[in-house]
Formats: structure tokens, sequence, C-alpha cells
């Protein structure tokens, strides 16, 4: 036993080092081999973005967004629609922005917010406007302090409104912070005297002169030379101006999922068939919503509303016979008189129209609406109940009045409640809406009316003609699975292929395309230039709404600033025109050093003078000249009957004579000073969070998942 003692004694630390070991070559070989690999391709594949080098997963922001849906329902809004959701990301977006961005900066100068902050933003005389907001009583339109105080009472015991608000907490928190970091930014700002003087200095003149414009065109391109060397210095100097969003180019080609032939015939047959069995149903009604595609309405047309297929039906009065098949509206379709009567042709009718909602229940309603008719039979007028009961507040404030409507504008038991009816009768129906007491006002004349039955068969793609595209489609992407085939493809066929230029990251539509997301989501992640469009299953055919597409990226332009030899085109035209402006100088610098006037300048060019008047330094743009603000500069601070040297426009040099300058009234320097303060004070609370994220790298990848 001694023995056995001391081998398990020696063998437990032995068994401890093997494990550990194991443990160690384990973890080691996780890390170098295969596993980490493909962690570390997974993580790359859920980075939804990065914000000043902090990675935002998309489990992280899709946990954010479903934590905003719950605070959205918990607040009254039963369903999300896509629209809602996508209000919902962007809101989680910048609220994850600002707190990457601005978190950093609260800490690094000091800011923060206290428990008794907090306590006095809630409970304080000026509650912060989120209470305020959440805790105001509709009724009264008066803050409701006891409302509030129960609420965070029950956030005690039940989770769902303590996250709730917490939700709400937090906004305020943010909120605070943000206003003491604008605060301290804009109480920072000072207003100089020199600063003041200037700024009433910029409109001390209004002035009218007379210009004459030489355009950069009359030089010829030819005429001036920009070297690489050029075009490159100018680049290295200027590269913040070359900084570009992410886009693709796209040619595709779409294959519509459309009825063939033998789907049409088949529909034809089968209503055909149908012809028997109609005539023999006893319940026309109930046969057409058991067997057509779309239910019977109800609504009765008089015989000059019927369309032209229907008439010699309606004519031969035969209520056994069935007419058809006909062809309409893309189904094919048999018909049968279900009722001939007389009805009015247009009724006029009010309506207390009794929603159910959470206070009042269907069989409620019911019961008020018996209250209502026997106060209406008592002799209370039905306008006055209408105003005061009614929840449709359209027709409620002139008495429930809908005025004259035909058959078919109303739901359909509304339509046959009033047309079935007589002037006079007091009816109740119920509907979609509600529970309606109706007060019919009026009948116009009773005309014959017919209720045609219809059974209908849509011609839709089946499942056969659907593969048979989707065959096609495929082998069209694997045969041209390069553009250069692409393009030989729709050479030789001459097919119609459809363009997608300048298509950004978050762009929703695509030209004739619906519900296209999908297809610019793998554009920007699995596509390269020149190659055909795959999905994150490598399938080069997309699945849209009636078709599939096969699309070729044409052209990438990555996010960032653009290389120098992307761009050399539009610097060689910056540089061009510079030197341009140079040679129309210096010609009318050597025209006025002859002692020319502008006239005579103005018919050496073969141009004309023109004038501007009431132009000071605040002007936006020169009659004649467009927006030209280097004139305008020049021509406010110039005196009067003077040519003035050459100026550079963006449109091409100019000359000028100021013909007259009259002074503004000089404005109040303490008035100017305030005025450039609160100006300044406003810029801060909106600049200040751009200006840190303009110097913050932003990597927005939402695209990849929305």
């Amino acid at each position: 036993m001694a023995i056995l003692q001391t081998l398990r004694e020696k063998a437990g630390p032995l068994v401890a080092g093997v494990i550990g070991l194991s443990l160690l070559l384990f973890v080691v070989s996780d890390f170098f081999g295969n596993n980490n690999a493909q962690r570390r391709k997974a993580d790359k594949y859920y980075e939804l973005a990065i914000i000043d080098g902090e990675t935002v997963t998309y489990q992280d922001f899709e946990t954010r967004v479903q934590d905003l849906v719950e605070i959205y329902k918990m607040s009254g809004t039963n369903e999300v629609s896509e629209e809602m959701m996508l209000s919902l990301r962007e809101q989680v977006w910048q609220q994850m922005l600002s707190e990457k961005l601005m978190d950093k900066t609260y800490k690094k100068t000091g800011l923060g917010v206290s428990a008794d902050e907090v306590e006095m933003l809630v409970f304080g005389d000026n509650p912060h406007p989120i209470v305020r907001q959440l805790f105001t009583d509709p009724n009264t339109g008066a803050f409701n302090q006891s409302f509030l105080v129960n609420f965070l009472k029950a956030t005690e015991t039940d989770e769902a409104t303590k996250n709730y608000w917490l939700f709400f907490e937090d906004q305020i928190i943010n909120d605070r912070l943000n206003t003491k970091l604008v605060n301290l930014m804009s109480k920072g700002l000072y207003v100089t005297g020199k600063q003041s003087e200037y700024e009433n200095s910029l409109v001390s003149n209004t002035v009218s002169f007379s210009y004459i414009a030489r355009n950069y065109a009359t030089i010829p391109d030819s005429a001036v030379k920009v070297s690489s060397d050029e075009i490159k210095e100018y680049y290295d100097g200027h590269k913040d101006n070359f900084k570009r969003t992410a886009q693709r180019d796209m040619e595709y080609m779409v294959f519509d999922i459309v009825p063939s032939e033998s789907d049409l015939k088949e529909s034809e047959d089968w209503a055909t068939r149908e012809k028997e069995n109609f005539a023999a149903a006893t319940d026309i009604v109930q046969y057409i919503n058991l067997t057509a595609d779309t239910r019977h309405t109800g609504f009765y047309n008089t015989f000059s509303d019927l369309p032209q297929s229907l008439r010699s039906l309606a004519e031969a009065g035969d209520r056994a016979a069935v007419t058809g098949p006909y062809f309409e509206d893309g189904a094919w379709k048999i018909a049968r008189v279900v009722d001939v009567a007389e009805r009015p042709d247009s009724v006029r009718a009010a309506h207390i129209l009794l929603a159910p909602n959470g206070a009042r229940s269907m069989a409620q309603a019911r019961q008020q609406a018996d209250s209502l008719i026997s106060l209406v039979r008592s002799g209370i007028d039905f306008e006055v109940l209408a105003m005061a009961n009614s929840d449709d507040q359209g027709s409620a404030q002139v008495g429930g009045d809908l005025g004259w409507f035909s058959e078919g504008m109303m739901i359909i038991p509304f339509n046959n409640a009033c047309f079935s009816g007589k002037k006079g009768d007091l009816v109740t129906v119920e509907t979609t809406y509600g529970l309606h007491i109706i007060k019919i006002i009026d009948q116009s004349r009773r005309v014959t009316k017919y209720d045609i039955g219809v059974v209908d068969r849509q011609v839709i793609p089946s499942n056969a003609t659907t593969q048979r595209i989707y065959a096609e489609a495929s082998q069209f992407a694997g045969t041209n699975d390069t553009y250069e085939k692409f393009n030989k493809s729709v050479a030789e066929g001459n097919l119609n292929k459809k363009l997608a230029m300048n298509v950004t990251p978050d762009q929703k539509e695509l030209p004739g395309l619906e519900e296209g997301r999908g297809l610019v989501m793998a554009l920007f992640q699995n596509s390269k230039e020149g190659e055909i469009v795959l999905d994150n299953n490598s399938q080069a055919v997309f699945e849209l709404p009636n078709m599939y597409v096969v699309a070729y990226c044409t052209r990438v332009q990555e996010e960032g600033t653009a290389p120098a030899e992307d761009v050399a085109s539009d610097i060689r035209f910056i540089l061009a025109k510079e030197k341009k402006a140079e040679i129309i100088a210096a010609e009318m610098k050597k025209l006025a050093a002859e002692g020319k006037t502008i006239y005579d300048i103005a018919s050496h060019y073969n141009t004309t003078v023109q004038d501007a008047t009431g132009i000071n330094f605040r002007s936006f743009s020169v009659p004649g000249a467009g927006i030209e603000p280097g004139l305008i500069s020049a021509a406010s601070a110039s005196a009067s009957g003077v040519l003035s040297k050459p100026v550079e426009g963006n449109n091409g040099v100019y000359l000028f004579v100021v013909n007259s300058a009259v002074p503004a009234v000089a404005e109040d320097l303490a008035r100017v000073s305030e005025r450039l303060n609160s100006n300044y004070q406003i810029r801060a609370s909106y600049e200040a969070y751009q200006a840190i994220r303009d110097k913050k790298e932003v990597k927005d990848l939402r695209y990849k998942f929305y």
C-alpha cells in the first residue's frame, strides 16, 4: 500500500505535466494550424466596421439592432416594417459611431456625468426633454411626475421595464456629455476686435462694374503642355482632393421568367374543362371563392360599366349560361350571371365607425352601437352623435357624411348595405375597420345592375418553365465566365445587355431590377474587375422577382485616395487651365500697358463688355458670368474708374472697371462681435463631432450584410 501511494504521489505531477504539455501542443497547433486560419477568416467575414482601429462585428451590431427593435415594440409599435428596420439600423450605426469616436474625447477632456447629475436630469425642476416626452400626460399636456415615479418603481421588479428605462437613461447621459463638450468648445471661442473690424469691412461697398471675359476654351489644348512631373507634383500636394468612395460598374443580362405557350394552353384547357362544373354549381359565389384565383367581389355594375366581353352574357339574361374562356388581364376566365337587380345608381350616406381597440372589443362596439341607434330613434341628431363618437375622424367633423358615391367605391359589406337598403334606413354592418352605423341619407334613381361571377386562372410560369429559364441563364453564365466572352455572346446574339454605373455599396436599387440588394452586396464582396459576379455560394445566377440575372463587374473603384494614374486626366485639365490663364492674363496685361480701354480690349477679342450691379463681397454670383468668387471679391474691393488687373476665375480670365461704389452703412462692432460669437457657438454644436470624425478612420462595411 505504501509503494502504491508513493507511485500515485509521483504519478500525479507527471500526469499533470503530460496533460499540460498536451494542452499546450493543442493550443499551439490550433494557433498555427488550420483552425486558427478558419477563425481569422470567420472574424474577417463578420467584420461589419472598423472605427478608429476598433472592430465592430456583425453579431454585436445586430444585437444592438434587435435591442432597439424591442424598445420600439415596448413603445407601442407592434409591426416593424422593412423601412423602419432601415431607420433603426441607421440609428444604431450613428450611435455606435458616436460612442467609438466620442468616448475617447470625453475621457481625454475629463468629462463625465455623475449619478447626482442623472438624478437631477430625471427628478429635478427641469427634467431632460426625453423624460418630459416619456412622462407627459397626452390628455393634459402636463408633465406627470407620479407616472415617472411609478414607472421607475416597476423597473425594480420587471426586467423588460428596466431595460426599457436603461435605454433612455443612456440616451440622456450621452446627450449630457455631448452638451458639455459643445459648451466647453463654444465657450473657448472668442472673437477679437480685429476680426469684427475685418468682418465689417467685407461689405463696406456695394459696387456696379463693367467687365469682359476671355474663356479658357479660346486657347487650344495644343498650345499648352503638361508634363508627367507636373502632374505628379500637383498630385502629391493635393491628395486630399482625390479622396473617393467605393464604386462598381456592372453590365448584366436579364432572363425574364414569363409563361410559356404551354403554360398559356394549360390555363386555357383548365378553364374550358371547368365550364361544365361552373354551370352546374348551385351556390355560385361559394364555387368561385373555392375554385378561382380571385375571390368574388359582389359588386353590381350597370350594363355600360361591364367590359365588352361580358355584355352579351348580361344581355341574354340566362343565369345558367357560362361564357368563355376568354383571356383578360393575364388570366383565362369563364363567367356567369350571379344576380340581376334594380339598385340605386349612387348613394349618399353617413356613418359612425366604432373601431375595436385596446379599450373596446367588438362585442362592446355592438353594445355601444345599439345604444347609439336607440338615441337616434329617440330623436337625437345622427350628425351630433357622429361628431362625438365616430372613430373616422375625417367624416366625424361633418357629422359622418360621406357624400355621394357609386357602387364599388366602398368596402363590400358597407357597399351592399347602402345599395341594398332604402333611403332613410339605419343599419349596422361589420367590416375590417370595425362596426359601422350607417344612415342612408339619399339614393339616386334605380337602374338595372348585374352581379357577374368570374372564375379565373392566372397564367403563371410553371415549374418546368422556370427550370428551363434558369437552365438558360445558368448555361449562359457557364459559357461566358469572362467579360470578353460575355461581350462576344452579346454581339453575336444581338442581345440586350443592361448597364448599372457608379453603383455604391449601400445602394438598394438597380436600373430595371426589383429587390436587387443581394446583387449589389455580391458585387462588392465577391467580384473582381472583368469577372462574373458570384454570390456567397459561388453561384452566378441571381434570382430576383420574375427574373434571373447574370452580371459582370466592369470597373472597380475602392474607397480612399485615387491612384495618380486614375486622376491624371483631371489633373492635366486643372494644370492646362492654369497655363491658359497665364497666357490670357499676359495678353491682357500687354494690351492694358498699351493704354487700351476695356472697350478696346473687348473689341480686340471680338467680345462685348457686360455690366453687373449691386455686387458686394457676400454676393453669390455675377450676372452673365455665373459663380465667380474671385471676380466678386476683386471688384468689391477695387477703386472706381480704374482698369483692373486680370482676374483668374472658374470659367475664364476677367478684366473689369468699377463704375460706382456705394458705401454700406457700418454695423456696430459690438453687434458684429455678438453675431460672430453666436455663429461660432452654433457651428461648434455640429462641427465638433464632424471634425473628430474626419480625423479618425472609419471603414463602413455594412453593405456586406444589409
